[in-house]
């Protein structure tokens, strides 16, 4: 519900940068060949002042809570939601500039521009998203990538491969991290941010998607 909104960011000593800004990509980019053509990039602390920016965005994004079907009832979605349909501004310029880097570096291989943002507010443990792929659309029988974008406190975001195995990856992504999953990723591997019973502060994940991906 949205009496969670409030909750208090631990930020990050490595983070003192007070205004955010990108570092470069490049080679501080780490990729990791997963099986059936899928890839996943890292690059820890692209953004530094990624604090700064959670706070803005928790503030002015217009955030609201949703209702789905599963199991034949009906279940509160467990994090709030905003997107950022084609040609609709994003609500901070860092925004902008990250999605204009990421078209810079993946431009060739991705051979498209990234053109929408889901964001996405986990407020605390309690909140989380089940292993899935992004298969609404084109991801369901193309490659594509998803440009994932994490601010505030870590929380593990889980893969593995369709139909479960013991290739599953975590990566504990937060304060200014970025996650590419590219390849078939969408449709051979899911991905997931697990509840924890741990006590642990909000965070704010941002997906940038090619046309016709969610």
């Amino acid at each position: 519900m949205l009496e969670r909104m409030n909750a208090t960011l631990q930020c990050s000593l490595l983070d003192l940068t007070a205004e955010p800004g990108l570092g470069p990509l490049g080679n501080e980019v780490e990729r990791v060949e997963l099986t059936q053509g899928a890839w996943v990039d890292f690059r820890p602390g692209w953004l530094g002042g990624a604090d700064e920016l959670f706070d803005r965005l928790q503030q002015i994004v217009p955030w609201r809570a949703e209702r789905r079907t599963m199991y034949d009832r009906v279940v509160d979605v467990p994090r709030l939601l905003c997107f950022y349909g084609e040609d609709e501004p994003l609500p901070d310029p860092v925004l902008t500039e990250a999605r204009d880097a990421l078209d810079a570096h993946y431009a060739t291989e991705l051979g498209e521009t990234f053109v929408t943002a889901g964001l996405c507010l986990y407020r605390d443990g309690r909140d989380s998203v089940a292993f899935h792929g992004d298969t609404i659309g084109r991801g369901s029988t193309q490659d594509t990538m998803v440009a994932i974008l994490s601010l505030g406190t870590p929380r593990a975001l889980m893969l593995r491969p369709v139909g479960g195995g013991s290739d599953t990856l975590r990566y504990d992504v937060g304060h200014g991290d970025l996650l590419v999953m590219g390849g078939s990723c969408q449709r051979t591997w899911q991905h997931g941010i697990p509840k924890t019973a741990r006590p642990t502060g909000p965070r704010i994940s941002v997906q940038f998607r090619p046309r016709g991906v969610r």
